[in-house]
């Protein structure tokens, strides 16, 4: 794991350091570094295409609808920023992202889990590669489960599928309370659940209580085909910590660059010259 220990020792630090001082002044850019890592390996792989900006002729991942709410990308920026002044050219941005995500779980009393690294960046970043890869928050579960096949993830794997809401499978209580923030279509915000800096099963819990926010979350539990899995993460917060480390092993595994392909970036928004 300690990949970069010749070529640059004080990565992990250095990744570390700075997402700790981020999440001391927004603990809620916990849950959006992990998103950002998960939007990143679902669409083309882990290569991290999803910080790359727009330019002129084309335009990126990060500017897709699926993507217009990811946040985070300034914490990269200045990971990536220290990096280079101690290392330049040596740690890539997949593997910077993928080791923000793992210490931003950390540091919001999750798991810790090992990182494999050596990724490489990628070249390509088109919004329209996002269309079919990220999953839809209306998606029933049949079709959901597929869309995790597709990059060699299982019913297991299923951890993060959050983008809109629908209400026909809420609880009625949670639909009168939503309503309060959301008048008019507007764009008020409310939290997935009553725990939204810390990294725990209560999200599972509020499915099992028929309050899950998004459609394609309540959908995990009144599915027979994912109903037994919710269950027993909402029951026991060791098994859902196992799981997920698991599944974050797998996915930031999915369609790497190998050899030749990509490149180091010298910054995360722009591929080099």
């Amino acid at each position: 794991m300690d990949y970069y220990g010749m070529t640059c020792p004080f990565a992990e630090y250095i990744v570390r350091n700075v997402v700790g001082e981020a999440l001391m002044k927004d603990p809620t850019l916990a849950g959006s570094l992990l998103r950002l890592h998960f939007h990143d390996c679902f669409v083309q792989g882990c290569d991290a295409s999803v910080l790359l900006d727009s330019t002129d002729d084309n335009t990126a991942e990060k500017d897709a609808l699926a993507n217009k709410s990811l946040r985070g990308f300034e914490v990269i920026d200045r990971i990536k920023e220290a990096l280079e002044a101690q290392c330049p050219g040596v740690v890539s941005c997949a593997d910077v992202l993928a080791l923000a995500a793992r210490d931003a779980v950390f540091m919001a009393r999750g798991p810790y889990y090992p990182v494999p690294l050596a990724r490489r960046d990628g070249t390509r970043s088109v919004d329209s590669d996002t269309f079919l890869a990220l999953p839809p928050p209306i998606k029933n579960v049949t079709l959901l489960i597929e869309i995790f096949k597709n990059v060699d993830l299982d019913v297991h794997d299923m951890f993060k599928a959050r983008l809109q809401a629908e209400t026909e499978t809420l609880d009625g209580s949670l639909v009168k309370s939503l309503g309060s923030v959301c008048k008019g279509g507007d764009s008020g915000t409310a939290p997935f659940d009553r725990t939204s800096t810390r990294f725990d099963g209560l999200y599972y819990r509020e499915l099992t209580s028929r309050r899950g926010l998004l459609s394609s979350d309540q959908t995990l539990f009144e599915s027979p085909l994912t109903k037994e899995i919710v269950s027993m993460f909402a029951m026991n917060p060791d098994y859902f910590f196992y799981s997920f480390m698991q599944g974050m092993h797998k996915m930031g595994q999915i369609n790497l660059k190998e050899g030749d392909e990509g490149e180091i970036r010298k910054a995360c928004r722009v591929i080099n010259s």
